[in-house]
């Protein structure tokens, strides 16, 4: 099943179900007022709203609706974690080979884990405000929302413990980065509200895609309407979301509505040319990673960050081509004083 979170002038949003084709919608009021009510009691919510689930997919819901993504919030419009991993090792590889430093081998067996801002999110529609000078970038990425795990679970006992599946636009500050990270204390002020899709789905929604942990889909990234990455989420993955969530729980309990992201879907690629959508590539998830190219190759980068007006859109789709999770498309708005 579907689920979202309708603006409606209260924090949390209104909970919605939405159809498997992402056309309809109806409220759900009557199981919960919002989805983290849901994930505080899935066991007797989730079987209630999958009746609402089949009624939307049989054109059989007397009260349904069009459903529109710009009334949406983020599917949790505010969370009690969210932690981003870097499950992409190529993506840290890269960038840490543009900078010059090498990277510790303990990288492709220990994740990389930062614990972002979760008090509020922005819808998949909402504006990026931010000022260009901190270097606007854009990171897709997929993440995954659990129930309570117990501190010490195990990756397939973390696994066990998903509910729920989106996509998600981690902003960036990638001119704010440098400074904040030499202070050897972590990403704060460079790491401002992501975005994340219309829609959160069950594993069970992707059917075959979801496997071992991942989404085995094509992430795709348009920038200003031009296809700018493509590439596989269930490629070049080192640390798969079981992994990912037993890294996080490894000194604590999570609590029902954790998020956990991959960071940058990135896979291994050739050259700057041979990487890029226009010479063949699977082109990029982010701006950081086609900067990364350049830097190496050609000494320093010649791609600029996002700017006022630029437009981000992220989505992602099934083997018979249709949208799973609905449309993130994020319009920068230069922040003004």
């Amino acid at each position: 099943m579907k689920l979202a979170s309708l603006k409606t002038g209260s924090r949390d949003g209104k909970l919605i179900v939405v159809s498997r084709d992402l056309k309809r919608a109806m409220a759900a009021s009557e199981v919960a007022p919002t989805l983290q009510a849901v994930l505080d009691d899935w066991p007797a919510k989730a079987p209630r709203l999958a009746q609402i689930s089949a009624l939307l997919d049989s054109g059989r819901a007397a009260d349904a609706f069009d459903f529109d993504p710009s009334r949406c919030h983020a599917p949790l419009p505010r969370a009690y974690q969210w932690a981003d991993g870097s499950a992409y090792v190529n993506h840290v590889e890269l960038v840490r080979r543009a900078r010059g430093v090498e990277m510790p081998p303990s990288f492709w067996t220990d994740p990389l884990m930062y614990q972002g801002g979760s008090d509020s999110f922005i819808g998949p529609c909402d504006a990026v405000v931010a000022d260009e000078a901190w270097g606007i970038d854009f990171e897709a990425e997929v993440a995954v929302v659990t129930d309570d795990v117990p501190m010490g679970a195990t990756p397939a006992e973390a696994a066990q413990a998903i509910r729920l599946v989106m996509l998600v636009n981690d902003v960036s500050l990638r001119n704010l980065i440098p400074n904040e990270l030499a202070k050897g204390f972590g990403f704060f002020q460079s790491k401002p509200a992501s975005a994340f899709s219309p829609v959160a789905v069950t594993p069970d929604e992707l059917g075959e895609a979801w496997r071992d942990a991942k989404v085995h889909l094509p992430l795709v990234v348009h920038l200003n309407g031009k296809l700018f990455g493509k590439p596989e989420a269930g490629v070049d993955m080192t640390f798969d979301f079981g992994q990912l969530v037993a890294h996080v729980a490894r000194t604590r309990e999570l609590e029902a509505g954790s998020i956990i992201g991959s960071g940058t879907v990135s896979n291994k690629q050739g050259d700057l040319w041979g990487s890029s959508i226009d010479h063949g590539g699977v082109g990029y998830c982010c701006l950081a990673e086609v900067r990364t190219y350049e830097t190496i190759e050609q000494g320093k980068p010649a791609t600029s960050f996002m700017r006022d007006g630029d437009v981000v859109r992220i989505e992602m789709f099934d083997r018979q081509g249709r949208n799973v999770f609905g449309t993130i498309e994020n319009r920068v708005t230069a922040r003004k004083g």
